[in-house]
């Protein structure tokens, strides 16, 4: 009997062996649709196992080794529309696939900020991309700034370094922004807290508006945008890579040198940039005193790719001097500052032009170290990210003691995501995991504005898709989240009175989405998605007590709020056609328990000022139920036969409203964007000549409407006038012996008319009046030409 049962356990073993030790081949031939003529050099690239090849001269590709499931193969070529399937891998199996000419410019994409790589087109959730090529025609000075041209997104700026993005009119936490998947965690709270990610990593970048992701937990009711780095190269296949930009405004010097690799599955990646800017100038406040910066990063990423997944091992460093504008000026409207004496000095053309450190300014160090991994099991696939962060952010306000740290949070991280996928021959594909963070931050400086505070986050979702009959697409997901907030009591060093006391707080919310999507053909697409989100109040909103350089306020919390909750429903139609491509996006929003900040006034109706020796206003922070409605709109022509010209149509919008109140200003929420119409003119040529390849020239008109929708009780904030902005661009590459990608160059004008302007998320509108000319605050920057040169060998 005992030797039966032993029989049976080694006879199941041998063959749960097998089932996880198959492997198979992937093969199959490339062609064109219409000349069935092989094609050479298409790379094919299977996502999940961030696996890539080429095809031969007859077309074929080949991949070994690769254990049975489900994979999506991405299959893209210059001068083709990019194809994406879905491939069930049971067997030794042999494809073949036909590419068509490009000429839509909606192609096929594939996005990652969800919990399994998908095609964005079968996916409800509104999902934007950027690539490399996009973001390479824009001309930026940090990465939130590149993304100024997606409809629906803006940033929320303090001078040309520092930007915070805004998706639908939300802001701040409520925007989760990811590096490589990982939650990027740096203060977000604060206004003139930028995002501490390498410009020169994003080789894609991940847009999805509205609360519908539920992977990355609290927080993320506006939207997710997931910043993507490069792949690493093909098996067996190593480059090096050299960036370097410069723009005429505030000359700006970057560089960015990068080396990969990929031998025996063996992987790696390095990368060092710098970055150092001036002040920055316009026409009517010349150049803007203390507005320059400074970056120094590094990254260094080492993988193992093998059949039984793949696990990679990341190391980066983000270092910044970001000097802060305060916008102080005598009575000819020159900008002034405070030397190491305590006199004033006006600013001096070699101050103005110098790239130097001013005061007051913020000192930022930003280390990472991330561990992903991704395991192929039978009946599925197991991921799992653990990453460690650590925040440095000191703040030096006066040049008569130089070395004095105002202000220095030391903010500590722990993010964790598993979750495992589903993969079977089913209709259904689930996905179901937790995540979370661990998280404190410490006070070091000699003032304190947020308490010292400890925070735990955990999650738990479940996500479920189902594709019917090729044309419908519905997915569901829920996710349950708790959150533990603790801060430390304080007593004020000077006034000795009490600043914070101490805090315990425990936030339980619900998040869920339910969406469909339809291809009614080949060109037409419908989507809808109805989601709820939730996000507690962070540690400034619920206890902020203090004035921080760069916000211009003096800001007060408030114990009493509550955990925002949104509901939102977002429909989308999509007509792509050889010769129009066309898309409009509309969205509902309500948010209950709303929160923003409200300027305080005193007994006779003026601005509240703390501090008697600090003109700086107090603002704090109240709640109300929200409703944001608007959307977006996309159309390019491109006629027939001109088919390298097209003409982009884009126009964004988005109202919001306090339900609260319906009789003054009260009833419109602050820092909501202007609504925005762009037109591009964008000529392409594949082949020009011998040499230059993917050759393009491009106008663009963009019409920032009048803001006059605003909170202007207290003196919150000011209508904003409309103004137009105008561009150009033009770029090529060149493809030589010994270039393994080539050498391309992008020449960018901004602002070409050089108009003086105002954006409405522009930190620095409330900076003081100019008394020489009446008018309040600093204007952005004007025209600015830059010139962007990538070398890859």
């Amino acid at each position: 009997m005992m030797n039966y049962k032993l029989f049976i356990i080694s006879a199941l073993c041998i063959f749960i062996s097998q089932k996880m030790n198959a492997q198979y081949i992937l093969q199959g031939q490339v062609m064109d649709a219409e000349t069935k003529q092989k094609l050479e050099g298409v790379a094919i690239y299977l996502v999940e196992l961030k696996k890539g090849t080429q095809t031969h001269k007859d077309g074929s590709f080949k991949f070994t080794s690769i254990k049975p499931g489900k994979y999506l193969i991405e299959c893209s070529h210059a001068g083709y529309k990019s194809i994406i399937k879905h491939i069930i891998l049971q067997q030794d199996t042999s494809i073949q696939l036909f590419l068509h000419k490009a000429t839509k410019e909606l192609s096929e994409i594939v996005v990652t900020a969800v919990t399994r790589a998908a095609e964005i087109k079968v996916n409800p959730m509104m999902i934007h991309v950027m690539d490399k090529q996009a973001l390479q025609e824009q001309s930026s000075t940090n990465i939130i700034d590149a993304l100024k041209a997606v409809p629906g997104v803006n940033q929320l700026s303090t001078g040309a370094a520092i930007s915070k993005p805004i998706i639908r009119g939300l802001g701040f936490n409520r925007v989760l922004t990811l590096n490589d998947g990982i939650r990027q965690e740096g203060q977000q709270w604060g206004d003139e807290h930028g995002i501490e990610i390498d410009e020169f990593l994003a080789d894609k970048v991940e847009i999805v508006k509205g609360p519908g992701s539920l992977v990355y937990g609290s927080d993320g009711i506006a939207g997710v945008i997931n910043i993507i780095t490069a792949k690493f190269p093909m098996q067996g296949k190593s480059k090096t890579q050299f960036t370097s930009m410069y723009q005429s405004n505030n000359g700006l010097f970057a560089n960015s040198i990068a080396n990969s690799g990929n031998r025996n599955g063996i992987q790696w990646m390095a990368r060092l940039s710098q970055k150092v800017a001036s002040n920055y100038q316009n026409s009517w406040d010349g150049r803007v005193y203390n507005s320059g910066f400074g970056e120094l990063n590094a990254s260094a990423t080492l993988g193992i790719n093998k059949s039984w997944g793949h696990t990679d091992f990341t190391v980066s460093t983000y270092n910044s001097i970001l000097n802060l504008v305060e916008g102080e000026r005598d009575s000819m409207g020159n900008f002034t500052y405070i030397n190491a004496f305590g006199q004033e000095n006006t600013a001096q053309s070699e101050d103005l032009h110098a790239y130097k450190i001013g005061f007051p300014h913020q000192v930022i160090n930003h280390t990472r170290v991330v561990s992903k991994s991704f395991f192929v099991l039978p009946k599925g696939t197991w991921h799992s990210h653990v990453a460690f962060q650590n925040n440095k952010r000191k703040e030096f306000a006066s040049a008569t003691t130089p070395h004095e740290k105002e202000l220095f949070f030391d903010l500590n991280t722990i993010n964790y995501t598993f979750y495992y996928n589903t993969e079977s021959n089913s209709k259904w594909d689930y996905s179901l995991g937790a995540s979370g963070m661990w998280q404190q931050n410490i006070n070091k400086g000699q003032e304190v504005i947020v308490p010292a505070y400890q925070l735990f986050d955990i999650g738990f979702f479940v996500f479920a898709q189902r594709k019917i009959k090729n044309k419908l697409f519905f997915q569901s997901g829920l996710r349950i989240d708790n959150r533990t907030l603790q801060a430390d009591s304080y007593i004020d060093n000077i006034s000795q009175d009490e600043k914070f006391q101490e805090l315990k707080k425990n936030f339980q919310g619900l998040s869920a989405s339910l969406g469909l999507a339809y291809l009614k053909s080949n060109k037409e697409s419908w989507k809808i998605n109805i989601s709820r989100g939730y996000r507690a109040p962070n540690i400034a909103e619920l206890s902020a007590n203090g004035k921080h350089e760069g916000t211009l306020r003096y800001e007060y919390g408030n114990i009493a709020l509550k955990p925002e909750i949104s509901h939102q429903i977002d429909i989308g139609y999509s007509f792509n056609s050889d010769h129009v491509s066309f898309e409009i996006s509309p969205f509902l929003n309500f948010v209950s328990n709303y929160i923003y900040t409200k300027k305080l006034v005193n007994s006779l109706g003026l601005d509240s000022i703390p501090d008697p020796t600090d003109p700086t206003p107090a603002f704090q922070f109240a709640k109300g139920n929200a409703l944001l409605a608007g959307g977006e709109l996309y159309l390019d022509i491109h006629p027939h036969p001109y088919d390298w010209l097209h003409i982009v149509n884009t126009f964004d919008y988005v109202q919001a409203q306090n339900m609260d109140t319906r009789t003054d200003s009260t009833k419109y929420l602050p820092q909501i964007p202007s609504p925005k119409y762009s037109l591009e003119l964008k000529a392409t040529k594949e082949k020009w000549f011998k040499y230059f390849i993917n050759t393009y020239a491009k106008a663009s008109f963009n019409y920032y409407f009048q803001q006059r929708k605003i909170f202007s009780a207290y003196n919150t904030e000011t209508a904003t006038p409309g103004y137009s902005l105008f561009g150009t661009s033009v770029g090529t590459s060149i493809r030589t012996k010994g270039l393994q990608d080539g050498l391309s160059i992008s020449i960018i004008g901004d602002n070409i008319f050089n108009k003086t302007y105002q954006n409405h998320l522009s930190r620095l509108k409330y900076a003081p009046l100019n008394m020489a000319t009446g008018r309040q605050g600093v204007y952005n920057m004007g025209r600015n030409i830059s010139v962007k040169l990538n070398i890859t060998i």
